[in-house]
């Protein structure tokens, strides 16, 4: 990676300390869902965000979520984790998507796409790796708002543009990254959970998520899991013919239960 890129992402601000309080208790066995609720509580804006998100109709639940308390007993830690760090990434890294063709807004309703599709799948799959796999669905694109602010500052945005209506799938759209800028969203984003000391299976399963194989063999399944989402929900379509087809193959390749997948399709196109 360039010199230029690692400076920029040494430069970004550090993660404040209510989100650093939340990491620990989110990593810490020991701590409590009442842990969480007092230190999401003690910050009004990150509250009035995280009940924003957990009230997004993509979560389907029929009362509007009021306070923390409901939000965490609801999702969990590593979601409200997940809505908290997203959160900050707004609030911190300057946001232009223009040269993806996309608005901010529809590159954020992908990433909750994304992260509510992984929350209602992995529910049934296996709760427990929902700990990694939330947050990760949540950020495993945040690679391309450095990536585009290069692009941008290289005047190489209209070309990234134009290219873009030739390719269909996220390993293509990782190819052209590489070859526009020299690097992939799975390796930005990836240094950038690093530089900000998230643990280790987070980051290696998003640097992982275009290419399971190659992750070791702790790290696949939740890099295996990242790849059907990210294959299913992404910039050039959600739960098409394609996209869907496309990951049902990944399923088999994966060796992961087709029946679940499915039923989360039919949720969502309900």
């Amino acid at each position: 990676m360039n010199d230029t890129i690692l400076k920029k992402i040494k430069a970004l601000p550090p993660l404040d300390d209510t989100i650093m309080k939340i990491q620990r208790i989110c990593v810490d066995k020991n701590s409590s869902l009442n842990d969480l609720v007092k230190v999401v509580e003690s910050d009004p804006m990150l509250t009035a965000n995280i009940l924003k998100s957990s009230n997004s109709p993509l979560y389907g639940f029929s009362r509007e979520i009021k306070n923390i308390s409901h939000a965490v007993s609801l999702f969990g830690m590593a979601t409200v984790r997940g809505f908290a760090l997203s959160s900050a990434i707004k609030q911190n890294i300057k946001i232009n998507f223009a040269p993806y063709n996309l608005s901010n807004n529809a590159f954020l309703d992908i990433s909750t796409y994304q992260s509510s599709f992984m929350f209602k799948w992995y529910s049934k799959v296996n709760k427990s790796m929902l700990e990694i796999l939330q947050p990760a669905s949540f950020m495993m694109e945040v690679g391309k708002i450095i990536i585009a602010n290069e692009l941008i500052e290289q005047g190489k945005d209209s070309a990234f543009k134009a290219a873009l209506t030739t390719i269909k799938s996220p390993q293509q759209l990782s190819a052209l990254e590489k070859e526009s800028i020299g690097f992939a969203n799975e390796e930005i984003t990836a240094k950038v959970f690093e530089q900000w000391n998230l643990e280790p299976e987070l980051v290696e399963s998003i640097h992982f998520s275009n290419e399971p194989s190659l992750a070791q063999d702790h790290i696949k399944p939740y890099a295996y899991a990242l790849s059907v989402v990210k294959n299913t929900i992404n910039i050039f379509g959600q739960f098409d013919e394609i996209s869907t087809a496309r990951s049902l193959e990944l399923l088999e390749q994966y060796g992961l239960e087709k029946e679940p997948y499915l039923q989360t399709i039919e949720q969502f196109k309900q």
